[in-house]
């Protein structure tokens, strides 16, 4: 027999760790996105880790900036970003307040709400694609800016939140180099993914923009 997933909330000092302690460990999570319409449940699978300004990848690596604040508030909010004029894409803050990190949210599955969903990820082909990538599951689970330093430990109504879920065995931990860095954040290995499973996103290099003549 399986047992179910536990829907204990993650405490607040869960993400007041070092931020490659946090991503990994966020694997098999459970992310709880409560909307107008009803909840939608999503297993996390694959994560990518930010470290702040340590990080020449980060938003943060330069500073405070007024895009950025919420990544150096409180461990366990919400931080939300635009991207390419078009998508959103989903983080959680880590770390002690003032010491800007946080995780980007890849990819998961939708383990309750799906049609939910699917109306929001009408060219998904499957409901392995419905959160298959940062901007896909930000759309999904309807998340925007308007969401950005939502506080995810709240104990009171909140409109999003993690469980503690079932965490995902070491040994079916993958890693690799983040989507899309260039530069000298390239080089760490600070993706994070389930092994084999068919809702992480395939890896893609960094490809440098064409400059318009």
């Amino acid at each position: 027999m399986i047992a179910s997933p536990d829907r204990t909330p993650l405490p607040r000092d869960f993400f007041d760790r070092p931020v490659l302690e946090v991503a990994p460990d966020l694997l098999g999570r459970l992310l709880v996105r409560d909307t107008p319409d009803g909840p939608i449940v999503l297993r996390l699978t694959e994560v990518e880790a930010y470290d702040g300004q340590n990080d020449p990848g980060s938003h943060a690596y330069r500073g405070r900036t007024a895009r950025n604040e919420v990544m150096f508030g409180a461990p366990g909010h919400v931080y939300v970003y635009f991207t390419y004029g078009m998508w959103f894409c989903m983080n959680l803050v880590c770390g002690p307040e003032g010491r800007a990190s946080a995780v980007l949210l890849r990819a998961g599955e939708i383990v309750e709400g799906a049609e939910l969903a699917r109306t929001r990820r009408v060219a998904a082909r499957n409901d392995k694609e419905l959160a298959k990538g940062p901007a896909r599951l930000a759309t999904a689970l309807d998340v925007d800016r308007s969401l950005n330093g939502t506080d995810a430990c709240a104990t009171g109504a909140t409109p999003l939140r993690i469980l503690h879920g079932t965490p995902v065995d070491p040994g079916q931990v993958r890693n690799g180099p983040r989507t899309g860095v260039s530069g000298e954040g390239a080089v760490h290995p600070w993706r994070y993914w389930v092994a084999d499973d068919p809702t992480v996103s395939p890896y893609r290099a960094h490809v440098p923009r064409r400059r318009r003549s």
